[in-house]
């Protein structure tokens, strides 16, 4: 079962989420994704993805996470002892969204919230200084203009990483990794 988790003020209707979903359902694992809706506060997203978690078996579980989306698939991976694909992943979140602070716009739905120091506060207590690096694969573009890629790089050294030069936040080469992250998920033979 693949996770995916996206990131900040994105949607399960995000490019990535989208191409994934495709992906698995060519191989007739359609079956074998799920994406949440993410609420905009940590703890309600936390509790949300717990919902679905609780409903596979976790050896069957890997999460996949999209720069917010990665920070929280690193505190679930923890917690539940999960394995999880990190792509481009916001490691303090706490801090860099602080200047975001104010009036928001989920980016597919155009649904307005405010990002608040409680969603700060909240982040905040979801951080994990240290992590068990065997269960994580680090996807990372060193042209992220939205993280910097050497946090994520630092804090996952022992992971298994792959580090493309250029591309963005988005994950440009996103495409290309499929496969890993099947074989990664044990789903390459499924």
């Amino acid at each position: 079962m693949l996770i995916y988790l996206h990131g900040f003020n994105s949607s399960p209707g995000s490019h990535k989420a989208q191409l994934l979903k495709r992906y698995l359902e060519e191989r007739g694992l359609g079956d074998r994704y799920r994406c949440p809706a993410l609420p905009t506060l940590g703890k309600r997203a936390i509790a949300e993805v717990e919902a679905e978690i609780a409903r596979h078996p976790r050896e069957s579980i890997t999460l996949i996470g999209s720069s917010l989306g990665g920070f929280y698939a690193s505190y679930l991976a923890e917690r539940h002892d999960l394995r999880a694909v990190l792509i481009n992943p916001a490691i303090y979140p706490h801090e860099d969204l602080r200047a975001y602070l104010g009036p928001q716009r989920k980016l597919h739905t155009q649904q307005p919230y405010e990002l608040t120091e409680e969603h700060l506060r909240q982040w905040e207590k979801l951080y994990l200084p240290t992590i068990h690096p065997q269960r994580y694969l680090l996807l990372v573009e060193t042209g992220d203009e939205v993280l910097d890629y050497r946090q994520a790089v630092k804090k996952y050294a022992a992971a298994r990483q792959i580090v493309v030069e250029g591309g963005d936040h988005s994950l440009a080469s996103f495409p290309q990794h499929l496969p890993l992250i099947l074989e990664f998920a044990d789903l390459a033979r499924a």
